[in-house]
């Protein structure tokens, strides 16, 4: 014997059922993601670069500058706080003074540069 409007009923209740089971597929999906599908989403694959530490940025910053063509680096400090990178101290040419932020700005979790260099030139006469 068949019931009138079965098959309806079952479809309702079988989407029901799939719309209801899929929010939680997904939240597993996020918190479960093995380390191999992590390095290949790069989202959470930049994940540990934004935790960098303020001193391992400075270090990294420093390294920057001292691989950065024509800039005298040895009178620049760099300070970082929460990703915020400070340059002080001075360079020989004014040019040199943007060559510093390019570089500081290209290490990945730097979140901003406060440029306070100076320009000084080595000789008491201006030269």
């Amino acid at each position: 014997m068949r019931i009138p409007g079965a098959k309806i009923t079952t479809a309702i209740a079988a989407t029901f059922i799939a719309i209801g089971a899929a929010p939680c597929a997904n939240a597993q999906d996020h918190g479960g993601m093995p380390a191999e599908a992590a390095a290949h989403n790069p989202t959470i694959a930049a994940a540990p670069i934004r935790n960098r530490s303020d001193n391992e940025l400075a270090r990294e910053v420093r390294r920057a500058l001292t691989r950065t063509p024509n800039l005298h680096s040895t009178g620049i400090h760099v300070q970082v706080r929460h990703g915020v990178v400070t340059l002080t101290g001075w360079v020989p040419h004014r040019a040199q003074v943007q060559r510093a932020s390019n570089a500081a700005r290209s290490v990945r979790g730097v979140r901003h540069v406060n440029n306070r260099l100076s320009v000084r030139t080595r000789g008491a006469g201006g030269h």
